[in-house]
């Protein structure tokens, strides 16, 4: 009798097994080295779960557009990475994707912070989770800095002071920092929020806060640095290709002592330092009378839910395996930056799977201060108004305060068509 009793129950247990047994895709785009832990992590997640997580991924190029195409079909996977700029675009009302906050008792949101799930809400609904966060931070080769006789600059004006230095005791090849293109304009972005202690975009309301005046005092900061000897000219720039900074000699050979780059990427543009050369991150400069400290943080990607899939729960078990599990978290490691999980990164830094480097710079990243990002910041639209006006500021061809007018004007025409 017992033993029939015992039969029944193991023939029950294996019954409901099955029965909670889904079979799942995720989608992703990556490296060889994301690919390959991504894979291990869902093999682990889905064994654990059991689960059977179908992998889906792709190469950055061409990864919206086969996202947007398939979320149009509702063919979408069952577990996305998604950009975190793509958002509003597939959710403008927050039932693009699942509501995360529906499986809190199954996802361990405490790992992470206020900020952190704001970044994935739209109209009050969770729709990503921040698999990792960002910002931009100062980086300094203390070896040029030294050979100049300086001490890292603190403030604005330690970095302008610095650059008739740089050409009288290094050459006139030698700059104590860079920006250009994009660089340049998050570097304008950055000295104007410091000014005025708000958002270009305010996310909020979805309107452009800068006067044309606190934009114009922005956009001559920039052209300070270029008269100072500072910043390499944009021309000069442009005549040597545009190189990408992890492959620009004068970089590698510590000629260009200073940027402004994602924490992410340290092991990028540190791994191409001549011998001898050292860098490090330092908190952001500051100027006087400044309102906020002006950190440019978001999230570098989410996980979401699809909003038509038929399996959301078991879909929530693995996001959960995959952020905060130990099985997920060994598999992924670090192949999608600093996690940002706190369960992650404790488990992370205690194996010591992350750099010291890296985990110092996350610390920067988290405790600096800053208005929130508004995700049209890294839209294309966004991106070449400030780019284009600044480098026709730059080449002489129009002045700071024609620059601010066009970059506003086609600022406040990105943001209508994305509302209409």
């Amino acid at each position: 009798m017992k033993r029939h009793i015992l039969t029944i129950a193991l023939a029950t247990a294996a019954l409901c097994t099955t029965a909670n047994a889904a079979e799942l895709r995720m989608s992703w785009w990556g490296g060889d080295s994301r690919h390959a832990a991504t894979q291990e992590a869902l093999k682990a997640c889905g064994e654990k779960h059991g689960h059977t997580i179908n992998p889906e991924y792709t190469g950055w190029d061409g990864h919206f557009e086969k996202l947007t195409t398939q979320i149009a079909g509702k063919t979408e996977a069952d577990i996305m990475q998604v950009n975190w700029p793509w958002l509003p675009i597939y959710s403008k009302n927050g039932d693009g994707f699942a509501d995360l906050n529906a499986f809190s008792d199954t996802i361990d949101l405490s790992n992470w912070d206020a900020s952190q799930l704001e970044d994935g809400t739209r109209n009050g609904k969770l729709n990503g989770l921040s698999v990792s966060t960002t910002a931009r931070l100062f980086v300094f080769n203390t070896t040029t800095w030294e050979k100049a006789g300086l001490e890292l600059p603190k403030t604005w004006d330690d970095l302008v002071a610095a650059g008739p230095v740089f050409a009288e005791k290094l050459g006139e090849d030698y700059y104590p920092f860079e920006a250009t293109a994009l660089d340049a304009a998050l570097i304008v972005t950055l000295y104007g929020t410091q000014m005025t202690g708000k958002p270009l975009i305010d996310p909020a309301t979805n309107e452009v806060m800068w006067t044309e005046e606190e934009l114009t005092k922005a956009i001559e900061f920039y052209g300070t640095l270029v008269e100072n000897h500072v910043v390499p000219k944009w021309q000069d720039v442009a005549a040597a290709g545009n190189v990408p900074l992890h492959e620009n000699p004068n970089w590698t050979a510590g000629k260009i002592g200073g940027t402004y780059q994602w924490d992410s990427t340290f092991f990028k543009i540190s791994d191409p330092l001549e011998d001898g050369q050292e860098i490090v991150y330092t908190d952001l400069l500051t100027m006087d009378g400044q309102k906020t400290a002006g950190v440019y943080r978001k999230s570098s990607m989410v996980f979401s839910i699809s909003a038509n899939s038929d399996n959301q729960q078991a879909a929530a078990e693995i996001v959960n395996c995959l952020l905060n599990e130990p099985e997920g978290v060994e598999a992924l490691g670090s192949t999608r930056g600093v996690p940002a999980s706190k369960a992650a990164i404790k488990q992370l830094s205690d194996a010591g799977a992350i750099a010291p480097m890296q985990v110092e710079a996350q610390d920067r990243v988290m405790a600096a201060e800053g208005p929130a990002i508004h995700p049209m910041m890294e839209f294309p639209d966004v991106r070449s108004a400030m780019e284009d006006n600044l480098e026709l500021y730059a080449y002489g061809e129009i002045d700071a305060a024609t620059a601010a007018d066009e970059m506003i004007y086609a600022i406040k025409e990105a943001l209508e068509d994305m509302g209409s």
